[in-house]
């Protein structure tokens, strides 16, 4: 055991010593993720520290560090990550001015970084220049054995003149076929740091399916392969004789954002979907930003979908022929369940897919849509309500009264329809709820959204088929 020391008392006449003043560091608020990190994505060596190449913007970055999303112990803390789009190995240059073991810790960066990046991040910058050249047809070896399910252009589809539409190739890959586990575990950390939510799908079930959008550009060597986008796809039984597809991640990197390959692979998707003649393609939580692209294309499709025009010309009919603010009971303006049936059958879209589409194919066929948009608003909120309750509030009720009998008391009753709740109002069983102006409100506010979201895509549908009216 370790004795504690003591100095002896000073002699006589001597000058006592200064004490040494014992002072305390500040506490350490810690620098967030997002504040001291960014991530770079190269194509070359050249790239690399380049003032050229912009920082890309991830999902939030504090997610991935413990507790709140900090870093503790460093001061001046500046970390670039560099992922090289060709073999997907990244680097991390870090630096900071001191370091300072306070009340919270070091943070692990190495640690951190690897739950993040995993096998892929290198720990040499040096080592890292070199895999623009030793992996250099990383992709081309990887995909080797994938389907080629598509090339070139689809029609109607608008893509960025930097890529020829003849250097685009869609394959497909099962995730159990060799080579399709070890190029999506480099694809994880793409997954986690820009699809939002997402975590890794399970490499050995192998009813998961990667769609991957290859860019081949032709080079004084063999043709350099870049991935460009991909999907995972997962492929489920559905009673008694089909399956269904699931759209689960969906990710275009961010070099090649804004461009339409989204949208490109998103129509081959569809393509394929009705070509093997699944039940339904359904996406699992859309953002909402893809949920956009997404309705914008399945509008595109309905338009051109003859067996369902009669059903929307008799809808808008049905909405431009009076006041609908002014009657009891507003009509629900969904598609009947053969409508339904038919968009499934022919197009694989699904039906609550179909009922957000069906609300623009409506707004769309207004003419003019400022004469009826008070009507359509009324059909709009109607709508949200629903969504809101999960049942029609609209909808007559039924209302049970006890009577007074000389028969049997218990069997003895009275059942009528009322209108909007009207008797349920007047009952002393109902309580009346005091925040219903606060709740007026609120459903006015996502009407208002709802509807800024439906002409956005018909804006947008418009400019790509002028012949459609708004």
């Amino acid at each position: 055991m370790a004795q504690k020391h003591q100095s002896a008392a000073p002699p006589a006449g001597s000058e006592p010593k200064k004490r040494r003043r014992v002072g305390f560091s500040p506490a350490d608020t810690g620098v967030e993720a997002n504040e001291c990190i960014k991530i770079y994505l190269v194509s070359s060596k050249e790239e690399v520290d380049s003032p050229d190449v912009p920082c890309v913007t991830p999902v939030d970055l504090n997610d991935f560090f413990d507790g709140d999303g900090k870093i503790y112990g460093y001061q001046g803390l500046k970390i670039n990550v560099w992922i090289n789009s060709i073999s997907l190995h990244s680097y991390a240059d870090i630096t900071y001015q001191s370091t300072t073991n306070g009340d919270k810790g070091i943070t692990d960066l190495k640690s951190a970084l690897q739950n993040i990046f995993g096998e892929t991040i290198v720990d040499s910058k040096d080592e890292f220049l070199q895999t623009f050249s030793t992996e250099r047809d990383f992709i081309r070896n990887m995909v080797s054995n994938g389907e080629v399910i598509h090339s070139g252009v689809i029609d109607g589809s608008s893509i960025s003149a930097q890529v020829a539409p003849s250097d685009l190739q869609v394959l497909r890959m099962e995730i159990g076929s060799p080579n399709a586990g070890l190029l999506y575990s480099r694809l994880v950390p793409l997954v986690l740091l820009f699809v939002d939510g997402s975590n890794p799908i399970d490499v050995t079930d192998p009813d998961w399916h990667l769609y991957l959008l290859i860019q081949k550009k032709e080079d004084k060597e063999e043709p350099l392969y870049q991935i460009v986008g991909f999907t995972a796809i997962y492929k489920f039984y559905r009673y008694p004789d089909t399956l269904r597809m699931r759209l689960s991640q969906i990710l275009v990197l961010p070099s090649f954002q804004g461009k339409g390959f989204g949208s490109y692979l998103m129509e081959v998707v569809n393509k394929m979907a009705v070509a093997e003649n699944v039940y339904d393609l359904t996406v699992e939580e859309p953002s909402e930003k893809f949920q956009h692209i997404r309705t914008c294309i399945d509008i595109n499709r309905l338009l051109a979908f003859d067996p369902i025009k009669p059903t929307i010309d008799s809808a808008v009919e049905t909405l431009t022929k009076g006041k609908l603010s002014k009657k009891a009971q507003i009509p629900r303006f969904t598609p009947p369940s053969d409508a339904i049936e038919k968009v499934r059958e022919a197009l694989k879209i699904n039906k609550k897919q179909l009922l957000k589409c069906w609300e623009i194919l409506i707004y769309l066929a207004l003419d003019p849509v400022d004469k009826y948009m008070e009507d359509y608003t009324c059909v709009i909120t109607n709508h949200v309500r629903t969504d809101i309750l999960g049942k029609d509030i609209e909808a007559p009720k039924k209302q049970v009264v006890d009577v007074p009998t000389t028969f049997e008391a218990e069997a003895s009753f009275v059942v009528f329809k009322s209108v909007n709740g009207e008797a349920a109002a007047n009952s002393n069983n109902v309580q009346v709820d005091e925040n219903k102006p606060d709740q007026e409100q609120q459903l006015k506010q996502l009407v208002e959204e709802r509807i800024r979201e439906i002409k956005l895509v018909a804006e947008k549908v418009s400019k790509n088929c002028p012949k459609v009216r708004i």
